[in-house]
């Protein structure tokens, strides 16, 4: 995006709207983590690891997914605004191609 970023925008600043949520399931993510790796070490069946490794993955998606929102609705819809539209939606498609 452009250089005209606004400090909530900015590559090195991005003031979340729901920081407190985002930051409460990280670190339930967080103590989800560390129980796989408790139950790797109790040696726990393979299937209930998995499990819980999806389920972490979910929440980490779900976590992803929020960002992007705000991103869409934040910055990119500021860029679109100022007229940046073309390089906010390359900026969009480059994210969206890594977090398959």
């Amino acid at each position: 995006m452009s250089e005209q970023h606004d400090d909530c925008c900015s590559p090195k600043r991005v003031e979340q709207p729901d920081k407190a949520a985002l930051l409460k399931r990280l670190a339930r993510l967080e103590g989800q983590v560390r129980g796989v790796a408790g139950m790797i070490e109790s040696d726990r069946y393979c299937v209930d690891v998995l499990t819980q490794i999806a389920a972490a993955r979910s929440a980490l998606d779900a976590v992803a997914q929020q960002l992007l929102e705000n991103h869409l609705h934040g910055c990119v819809a500021r860029a679109v605004q100022q007229g940046d539209s073309e390089q906010a939606i390359a900026e969009v498609m480059q994210l969206l191609k890594k977090m398959r």
